[in-house]
């Protein structure tokens, strides 16, 4: 090791990022982030053997400063910026920064501006089609115009619901380091939700079940939020649970240690498996053509996840096909 290596090392190990010294294509030096990333016994041996990526390698070795983008190190389809700077004695320092996470928000950034997109397009394109016809067809019957005007409607209150969706999502996320203050009672909230529900489309063939514990400890929390997560968790029951008569849709609220736990359930066809770990995704639909025909946007349970997140709760979601789904909210009980 050059006669200069504590002081080094000591550099090296003050670097919270992975960070490596390399000479002549030896790994000299290694701190701990780097070790637990490429393995405990990489000083000393050849650099290849800890990094496996030509493009790396190769300017590990022209010892000139370098920045590149990587794939692949330490996990398959892990992001990594690789600095590599030349040091006075010839080797060079190379720190390894962890572009995982920004790699991944952008690539959903991205998913998510094309979903929108998608989204409001199919709703305007229809809108569009329909008040073309209207204004250049003159001999259209009186029964078509209706309808067109219908569909017109319609289509337009489904545009109005997702950009609301969109908007409040926005909001919520926001305020997601913002603590909720308000002392809010979850009995008031479901009752209150519970009226509600019998207002969406398809909810006359539902009966709703409610079983409230009493003396039920009160939540700190945002109670227009929490009553959002009952309205959509409910509306989804009643979209997706209640498609042959007879429905049932029992929401319940308990005392379950330091928490209150919310369950609603429905006696529905239930959720294939494979979904359940997708459903909180933004525009992910178990079956999009049902979807859109009872009104979801496909937002609803993300911003129940989001709102259940910035309450410092959690959200679980159960289900078997043919007997229904549940959906169990826990919040921190204010006790």
């Amino acid at each position: 090791m050059p006669r200069n290596g504590p002081s080094i090392r000591s550099l090296v190990d003050a670097i919270e990022e992975p960070a490596l010294i390399v000479d002549g294509g030896i790994l000299l030096v290694a701190n701990e982030a780097a070790r637990a990333l490429l393995g405990r016994s990489i000083e000393g041996r050849d650099v290849r053997l800890a990094i496996r990526h030509p493009q790396a390698l190769e300017h590990f070795q022209s010892r000139r400063p370098a920045e590149i983008e990587v794939t692949g190190i330490g996990e398959i389809g892990r992001s990594w910026r690789i600095m590599v700077r030349p040091l006075d004695n010839g080797s060079v320092l190379v720190r390894l920064s962890d572009r995982s996470a920004s790699v991944s928000a952008e690539r959903m950034r991205v998913d998510f501006v094309a979903n929108a997109s998608h989204e409001l397009r199919t709703p305007l394109s229809t809108i569009l089609g329909y008040s073309e016809t209207l204004a250049e067809e003159a001999d259209l019957s009186s029964d078509q115009r209706a309808s067109f005007g219908r569909t017109i409607r319609d289509e337009a209150r489904r545009m109005l619901r997702i950009i609301e969706d969109l908007m409040s999502l926005s909001r919520i996320e926001a305020d997601r380091f913002a603590t909720p203050i308000e002392q809010v009672s979850i009995s008031e909230v479901v009752q209150t939700a519970v009226t509600n529900a019998g207002l969406v489309r398809g909810a006359e063939q539902c009966e709703f079940l409610a079983d409230l514990r009493e003396d039920l400890p009160p939540v700190r929390g945002d109670c227009a939020q929490l009553l959002q997560v009952l309205d959509n968790l409910l509306s989804n029951a009643v979209r997706y649970g209640c498609r042959t008569a007879p429905c049932r849709v029992w929401i319940s609220a308990e005392q379950d240690g330091n928490w209150v736990r919310i369950t609603v359930t429905d006696n529905g066809p239930g959720i294939a498996r494979e979904h359940l770990p997708r459903l909180t995704e933004r525009f992910y639909r178990v079956d999009p053509a049902r979807s859109r025909d009872s009104g979801g946007t496909g937002l609803g349970l993300s911003i129940v996840k989001h709102i259940v997140e910035r309450h410092r709760g959690t959200l679980e979601i159960k289900s078997t096909v043919g007997e229904g789904t549940s959906v169990i909210v826990r919040l921190p009980a204010t006790i």
